[in-house]
């Protein structure tokens, strides 16, 4: 027996010495590397017509693989949650054996029913066999194991919904980079072509200044002057397409479209400003801190924490546990082959006991950490409130400076253009207001890109979400595009609408209506949206009274 054990050992031994790193083949990385270039964009609906502002929204939505990590980690804390329910259940255990010896077991015994009398039989008996066949069916529960698998269950609960807080703030800071591309990407798409060809322009201007220069018919400086004034501008241009060429790039990776694939833009011909939001700071503010996910995570940081509190309690306590189940055993000695078994049992791990002082200053620690967190959380949302509300402020008012000095520019150019017909002006002089139109349509649009990103911002710096009624996994994307459209049209609506933590006051301020209409928008928003559930009777009156 000494020598099988040895023998058993020594193969078990050499068996574990034997296992060694084995990197992947060359045809198993090409086989990764061929299902990963495929997967990217695997399932997606073709690009088959040109793409408007929700269209990418949609797309990006659905297909980002950013936010589809985030929804997967959601999915993955919901089954989480299943798995946990099964611990509360008591515990049934089947149990199978198979025993054997080179012996037999021997001893005294003593007769059954018990009264009748010992055995009196001069040899030692047995009443085990050598081979033995067991089974049994054990039910058994632990109370102590009960409360913390409940606190268990319910600390998984609340990661699910960090988990989805954390997917809805991918999901803000993806749109605002959705508007931001796309709308660099339009301006790209709609002065690209008009860049280059003044670039060309410039270039044969500056030809045509040093053929000046060289003929003697310019003096040099004048020379000089001017053909430092077209490098000037073709540096202008050079740095206005580099910035413009990379838009959409990025929107196409926004969208999770493979790179190099060429698709189409809406060009929209209304270049008007979104509309304002009809709130004031401090409503922006109260709407920020009920909504905004960070918040949130922090809330469900505590909850959980608290869990873990209550959780430290039970540990301490005695551990109580009972099982009962059938038996059966294939010895044909025993007197009783079937019988039901049932017990009960009770332990207490002192070490928690003393350690729970410890485990309990740590939990406080954390509490504390939590909160100091979720001051400094919400300073950093009403500073981002205010800001983006600032900023949204500037950037229309340098809309507006930037589309007036685009329609001074045009008139010049105009001017310029009957002076050059008539031969008043240079060739070189049209060329530079020309060159100064185009760069004011280009400041104009990108200033516009601002606005409309600043007006994203100043929505997610409230927290709020355009697509909260909208099934984002079902559905074609024409319809996601639409409903999102519908959806982010109604966020001023909902974002009129009284905070719950707010005192009791009227629909839309003084201070919130910065003019009539604006103030008829919102209102009249608020009447028509299908995403509106409820309309306070006040916002129908305010509604009737703008009109």
């Amino acid at each position: 027996m000494r020598k099988i054990i040895s023998a058993l050992g020594t193969i078990c031994v050499l068996g574990g010495c034997a296992v060694l790193p084995e990197p992947l083949t060359e045809f198993e990385v090409a086989s990764l590397a061929a299902e990963a270039n495929d997967g990217v964009t695997a399932g997606q609906e073709l690009l088959d017509k040109p793409i408007t502002l929700y269209d990418a929204m949609s797309r990006a939505i659905r297909y980002n693989l950013d936010h589809r990590v985030e929804a997967r980690e959601a999915a993955l804390r919901e089954r989480q949650l299943r798995v946990s329910h099964y611990s509360m259940l008591p515990g049934l255990v089947l149990n199978t054996g198979y025993t054997d010896r080179s012996n037999d077991a021997g001893g005294s015994s003593r007769r059954l029913p018990i009264g009748t009398g010992p055995i009196t039989a001069d040899t030692p008996s047995t009443s085990t066999q050598k081979d033995v066949f067991s089974s049994d069916l054990e039910l058994s529960w632990n109370v102590l194991d009960f409360g913390l698998s409940y606190i268990r269950a319910r600390q998984a609960a609340d990661k699910i919904l960090i988990a989805r807080e954390n997917q809805r703030k991918v999901v803000n800071r993806l749109v605002e980079d959705v508007r931001t591309a796309y709308w660099r990407a339009v301006t790209a798409d709609r002065l690209i072509a008009r860049l280059r060809r003044l670039e060309h322009r410039v270039v044969r201007a500056l030809r045509d200044t040093q053929s000046l220069a060289n003929d003697g018919d310019a003096s040099p400086l004048t020379a000089l002057t001017f053909e430092r004034e077209l490098v000037e501008i073709k540096r202008e241009i050079q740095r206005l397409s580099d910035d413009l060429g990379v838009a959409r790039h990025q929107l196409a990776a926004l969208m999770n479209i493979r790179p190099g694939t060429n698709f189409r833009i809406v060009i929209p011909q209304d270049q008007s400003p979104p509309p304002y939001i009809g709130l004031s700071a401090d409503d922006m503010v109260a709407r920020a801190l009920e909504r905004r996910p960070e918040l949130l995570e922090v809330a469900y940081k505590k909850r959980i924490n608290s869990q873990e509190a209550r959780a430290a309690l039970l540990e301490m306590l005695p551990s109580l546990g009972a099982t009962i189940g059938p038996n059966w055993n294939s010895n044909t000695l025993l007197y009783n082959q079937n019988y039901l078994a049932w017990g009960a049992q009770a332990s207490w791990n002192l070490l928690k006991v003393f350690s729970y002082p410890a485990r309990r200053d740590e939990i406080n620690a954390r509490d504390d950490l939590l909160r100091v967190r979720s001051l400094a959380v919400t300073m950093a949302i009403m500073t981002q409130v205010h800001v983006s509300r600032a900023r949204l402020t500037h950037a229309r008012k340098r809309y507006r400076t930037a589309r007036h000095f685009m329609n001074v520019q045009s008139q010049i150019l105009r001017q310029i253009r009957s002076a050059l017909d008539a031969g008043k002006v240079s060739e070189q002089t049209a060329i530079r207001e020309e060159m100064n139109t185009l760069v004011a349509r280009v400041k104009l649009d990108i200033v516009y890109v601002d606005v409309q990103n600043a007006y994203a911002a100043a929505y997610a710096a409230m927290g709020m979400n355009p697509f909260a009624n909208i099934d984002v996994d079902h559905g074609s994307l024409d319809e996601f595009a639409s409903s999102l459209e519908n959806g982010w049209r109604g966020l001023g609506a909902v974002a009129a609408l009284k905070p719950a933590l707010q005192r009791p006051g009227p629909w839309l301020t003084h201070a919130a209506i910065e003019t009539e209409p604006e103030a008829e928008q919102v209102a009249t928003a608020a009447l028509r949206n299908p995403f509106v559930r409820t309309v306070s009777p006040q916002a129908a009156f305010n509604a009737e009274i703008v009109r």
